[in-house]
């Protein structure tokens, strides 16, 4: 593991991703051949921002499916538009600076600014997320001496913040799995002061970082995202990948283990670039995930917001994105708004008329226009220690990627320029 002292400019280039830890081999640098597995968000980004930076290294892509793009996929059917996964991203200059290298500047848009509010629904009350909430639970953290904990290490994000309600719902709204279950190093760094830590107060280098973004500077809380969907990022990948001369791509492999690509290729390990998740390394949960739009006059009572997370476990729906209101680009048709449903397989019966029931009652009663399943995603599961481990692993190859050590596609981006700067 990389456990560098970075300087000032590297925190100002890449905030407190510098926290988590990179996996890189050390001999990766000095490779002339290298093998990516995964064809994702991350391994297309390494592949491209190598590949870009030094064209004498040939790059090879394995991708276990018959196509490009990992987890991020965008459906679409007439006017209505629906991310599965990822559907925007937090501020962070890595993802500006690849949105504005791959020629996408001008489909990235700040999120609507009238979709801020966030609500819990719990003991059938919605609650907001706002200010006086936040305040409640610092003063509770300050109580139970949360930090002092929680600093220690290897602790859950339920021991990290006391309001059991509030803790559940965010790792179910991220991960899909109760607060107690989660590693709070692997989900809040920065509050556990995991990892490196800055060379100067935090708030006078996020000062720097706001004046480093390219396309636009980011409002705070605000999130950003791409005409058409997140799936228009992975294509502009896909297509700059496809004119090197230097990257290749293999699809519908069944190679499982970094061992199997050494035998096949006679390739060193050294040089292999893991982008996957690892067969049957750890266990994962499932979730469903549906849209679901509505004419505007039926959903009225709905507040324009970025959306709603449910952890009551007797709640088949754990999450409620309300796509259509956050975007500043169109996601449904002109007097329509679209939700986003986050069904979590271990609290759902699999029977459509009980997500139907729970609908009528959460977001209304009139007949929807359109209601379609999407499909399932699979979640590895990152239980307390998880972050703590991974300093203690042995590196035979490089390992990256939402599936090891971070969740967001700002972690993803972030690590494959990090990555691709020691070459």
């Amino acid at each position: 593991m990389d456990t560098t002292l970075f300087s000032l400019e590297d925190w100002i280039r890449y905030g407190d991703e510098l926290r988590r830890p990179i996996s890189i081999h050390p001999d990766l640098s000095s490779s002339k051949e290298i093998i990516i597995v995964g064809g994702g968000l991350s391994g297309l980004t390494i592949a491209y921002r190598i590949g870009t930076n030094r064209p004498d290294v040939k790059i090879t892509i394995l991708e276990k499916r018959s196509k490009l793009g990992g987890e991020i996929e965008t459906w679409t059917k007439d006017d209505w538009i629906c991310d599965l996964a990822v559907n925007a991203s937090r501020p962070h200059p890595s993802v500006w600076r690849l949105i504005d290298d791959i020629g996408l500047a001008e489909k990235f848009k700040s999120s609507n600014p009238n979709a801020t509010k966030r609500w819990i629904y719990t003991k059938g009350k919605m609650r907001e997320i706002n200010k006086i909430l936040m305040i409640r639970i610092g003063i509770k953290m300050i109580m139970y001496r949360t930090f002092t904990k929680v600093r220690k290490g290897g602790c859950s994000v339920a021991e990290l913040f006391p309001i059991q309600d509030f803790a559940n719902a965010m790792t179910l709204g991220i991960v899909n799995d109760t607060a107690e279950n989660v590693d709070a190093d692997f989900l809040f760094p920065s509050l556990t002061k995991f990892g490196n830590e800055p060379p100067r107060k935090w708030r006078n280098i996020k000062k720097q970082i706001l004046q480093s973004y390219p396309i636009f500077t980011p409002k705070s809380g605000s999130v950003a995202s791409l005409e058409g969907g997140m799936e228009t990022l992975t294509n502009a990948l896909i297509d700059r990948i496809n004119q090197l001369d230097n990257i290749s791509v293999i699809l519908n492999s069944e190679l499982k283990s970094p061992e199997e690509i050494e035998e096949k290729y006679n390739h060193k390990l050294s040089s292999v670039i893991w982008a996957a998740p690892l067969h049957n390394e750890r266990e994962k949960t499932k979730i469903s995930i549906f849209a679901i739009g509505y004419k505007n006059e039926h959903v009225e009572s709905q507040e324009i917001g970025y959306g709603t997370l449910i952890p009551e476990p007797d709640i088949p729906i754990s999450g409620i994105l309300n796509e259509s209101d956050i975007h500043s680009s169109n996601r449904a048709p002109k007097g329509h708004r679209i939700f986003r449903l986050m069904v979590p397989n271990n609290r759902w019966n699999g029977d459509l008329q009980t997500i139907e029931r729970c609908v009528k009652n959460l977001i209304s009663h009139e007949e929807p226009v359109i209601f379609e399943f999407l499909g399932e995603k699979y979640i590895p599961s990152y239980p307390p220690g998880y972050m703590s481990s991974i300093n203690k692993q042995k590196v035979d190859f490089t390992r990256v990627g939402w599936g090891f050590s971070g969740v967001s596609i700002t972690h993803v981006i972030a690590e494959a320029e990090r990555i691709s700067e020691i070459f």
